[in-house]
């Protein structure tokens, strides 16, 4: 049974955009795109269906739409 005070939290965005991903104290990757958030969750075997509206994951500095200096347009 996984530890209850253990979640994904995706970081602030850095300076160049990209967000850090960690589970409890241990780093699990680095995200440029929310996409890349499910793929690093899918790789921990942590299967989540909708990284952008679950209780598993902690959003910090913005939501899964925030990525500044990597992109100015999301897919129009």
């Amino acid at each position: 049974m996984a530890h209850p005070t253990e979640h994904v939290v995706v970081h602030a965005p850095a300076l160049d955009g990209s967000r850090r991903v960690t589970l409890g104290d241990e780093p699990l990757g680095i995200a440029t795109h929310v996409d890349d958030v499910a793929e690093i969750l899918r790789l921990a075997d942590l299967y989540v269906t909708d990284v952008e509206d679950n209780d598993l994951v902690e959003w910090q500095g913005g939501g899964p739409d925030d990525w500044p200096g990597l992109s100015e347009h999301h897919g129009t």
